[in-house]
């Protein structure tokens, strides 16, 4: 008999090689019917794996991230098992899961998958899922695998074999599929209710571009019909909501050939928002006690090479320039120049913690393939600050910043969010890390202490810190469920030794200062990015480009159409008039496509009364109003931030 340990702490006695799902129909047949996989002693393995010895265990379900992903990689093969059968001889590269889905790169030799062929697929993957096979685990000697993939003239799993050792070579099969796997799979296919293919490219083979194009199918699918359609529905939504497609429609930025890929050019109605943003930023941080600073978009390579970044980050930086014998770099990050600030005046105790700020342009050399919209460019706008403090203020400090991105996150609407604490990778210090491992471990518990003492909501994730000290990815949602990269947060404990900063303690002793960088509102061109697409291009009337357009039925009401732009302006609204030889109802339809949030109808009664007739989007008519009381309403909305 064997021990098992439950997440409640209860203890129960099994036969040894009972499976996670034996457990779980020993419990109830409907838990059973929703285990996916399972948690054994911390490893996600298959529900349906023997288990030999005293073990911890935990069943995961479609509620679990380990239960989605192992559901889509399952997913995965069985559409491979699909076009298999469609297109005999096919041969697969890597079928994993995505944060939503899934794909598999596969050869198809000459042939071309089309949309007909997706609907084939899909009938194809439905009639295979009812079957109900069994993902079977199969563990192979090298030798047997290289031998089965040789005979199959299969040079894409020979090349997946050839960093493989004896004991860690495993096939997975259901049906007629059989594939090279390390798994876990979920019990079988019948778990899999509904499916939908959604994507076609091309992927080279391992990503280089000498390689082979392969065909890569992406998919996603579900446990019930009803998920799937609500997953399409939103897939809908996100499409009119692409940012891309709205910053085109409300004219907020462009792109130009002749200017350069992933280079932003903000168009007045962009720069409005930018204005906007920088306003509220500068507002927040003034109130906080930061001091504002401007640096220069280029420096001398010493100053990169002393920051590390050239050693660690120079992929991502733009070729140098050469001048007067010195090599000159476009500013990547801003952090550098900061350092130089803190540095240029000597500092005691009485100057600490020291906070300064900079809305700083970066540039970074993004690859051509990565470039996408406002989310990946290679000119950027940070809302960038660096605190220099002691140890003894850290916990004061960091827990200021995070109150900061919940004030923002208030004032956008944004109501689900995540901090990633991202951590160092011990087998990888001095080559993607600094090789500091004490100040690693010391640093990473003051900052995993202080979310956990805050009750902010959390993850940690291994292997993706700062090359110079742990970090915190922010990550948001959307209004329809999106997922963002809002901003970073991270600790430098390495940068204030290579720049030997220092300040004199209260025993007149000198004293290293820990170093946090924050940007609450990321970037320009992320956020703006985000704001477009949570909320539909229908800004708060705070930041909102336009915040009322007036529309004059006739031109006799022109001059008072002119008198109520004038009342507006004079509060400091931003108002237009629609002065175009055209039809009422023209002007609204086409005031409502450029989303401003109010629209002013004028005609002969509001003249006479000094009145206006409201239209709000996505409201239409809420009547009318004197025109001091409209103004008096919009003014004290716009400067309040009402969402």
């Amino acid at each position: 008999m064997i021990q098992v340990s439950f997440p409640d702490g209860a203890v129960r006695s099994y036969e040894n090689g009972v499976s996670a799902l034996d457990i779980a129909k020993s419990i109830s047949e409907g838990l059973a019917r929703k285990v996916l996989v399972a948690s054994v002693n911390g490893v996600v393995v298959d529900a349906t794996r023997p288990i030999t010895a005293d073990a911890a265990v935990k069943f995961l379900t479609w509620e679990d991230e380990a239960g989605k992903n192992t559901f889509w990689h399952s997913t995965a093969h069985l559409m491979a098992e699909a076009v298999e059968a469609i297109f005999p001889g096919v041969k697969f590269w890597v079928g994993p899961a995505l944060d939503k889905g899934f794909y598999y790169d596969m050869d198809l030799g000459d042939r071309k998958i089309t949309e007909e062929d997706l609907l084939a697929i899909e009938k194809k993957m439905a009639e295979l899922a009812k079957q109900q096979n069994p993902y079977i685990r199969t563990e192979r000697a090298k030798q047997d695998a290289i031998h089965y993939f040789t005979e199959k003239g299969d040079q894409y799993k020979l090349d997946l074999l050839q960093n493989l050792k004896d004991g860690e070579i495993s096939f997975y099969q259901q049906g007629a599929f059989t594939d090279l796997c390390r798994g876990p799979h979920i019990p079988h296919t019948g778990f899999i209710k509904a499916m939908k293919l959604t994507n076609i490219a091309g992927a080279y083979w391992k990503g280089d571009e000498k390689n082979k194009m392969l065909t890569r199918l992406y998919g996603v699918s579900f446990p019930s019909q009803k998920e799937l359609d609500e997953y399409v529905a939103m897939l809908e939504e996100a499409k009119k909501r692409d940012h891309r497609k709205l910053g085109k429609e409300l004219s907020i930025y462009t792109t130009s050939d002749d200017v350069g890929q992933g280079l932003i050019m903000w168009m007045p109605n962009g720069t409005v928002i930018i204005e906007e943003l920088e306003k509220l930023a500068k507002e927040t941080e003034e109130a906080a006690g930061y001091k504002r600073v401007v640096t220069p978009h280029i420096a001398k390579e010493s100053m990169y090479v002393t920051s590390g970044h050239l050693p660690y980050y120079a992929d991502s930086m733009f070729p140098p320039m050469e001048m007067d014998g010195e090599r000159y770099y476009l500013k990547a990050m801003n952090c550098p120049h900061h350092h130089k600030i803190f540095d240029a005046e000597p500092k005691s105790y009485r100057d600490m913690p020291y906070r300064i700020a900079e809305y700083g342009t970066c540039y970074r050399y993004e690859q051509s393939g990565e470039l996408f919209g406002l989310m990946r460019v290679r000119c950027l706008h940070m809302n960038d600050a660096h605190i220099y403090c002691t140890k003894e203020q850290f916990k004061a400090e960091f827990k200021a910043v995070n109150d900061m991105y919940l004030k923002y996150f208030k004032i956008f609407g944004i109501e689900k969010y995540v901090m990633r604490l991202s951590l160092h990778d011990p087998e990888k210090l001095g080559q993607k890390y600094i090789n500091e491992p004490e100040l690693w471990q010391e640093t990473e518990e003051l900052v995993r202490n202080v979310l956990i003492e805050t009750g902010v909501p959390f993850v940690e994730v291994k292997g993706e810190g700062a090359f110079y000290g742990p970090k915190i990815d922010v990550q948001i949602w959307s209004a329809i469920g999106r997922e963002f990269t809002l901003a970073t947060n991270q600790v430098d404990f390495a940068q204030p030794r290579r720049f030997k900063l220092s300040f004199t303690n209260a025993n007149n002793e000198p004293e290293i200062p820990l170093i946090i960088h924050r940007a609450p509102l990321g970037t320009h061109e992320r956020f703006i990015g985000f704001l477009l697409e949570h909320y539909a291009g229908k800004f708060p009337t705070w930041i909102a480009p336009i915040q009322v357009k007036v529309l004059p039925i006739s031109d006799k009401f022109m001059d008072y159409a002119y008198e109520v732009k004038n009342a507006l302006r004079a509060k400091g609204v931003r108002v237009e008039v629609d002065d175009r030889q055209e039809k009422i109802g023209k002007k609204i339809r086409d005031t409502e496509l450029l989303k401003i949030p109010y629209m002013l109808v004028i005609g002969e009664k509001e003249m006479t009364e000094k009145q206006v007739s409201v239209r709000r989007q996505g409201k239409g008519d809420t009547g009318s109003v004197a025109l001091a009381d409209f103004v008096s309403d919009i003014y004290a909305e716009i400067i309040n931030r009402q969402s």
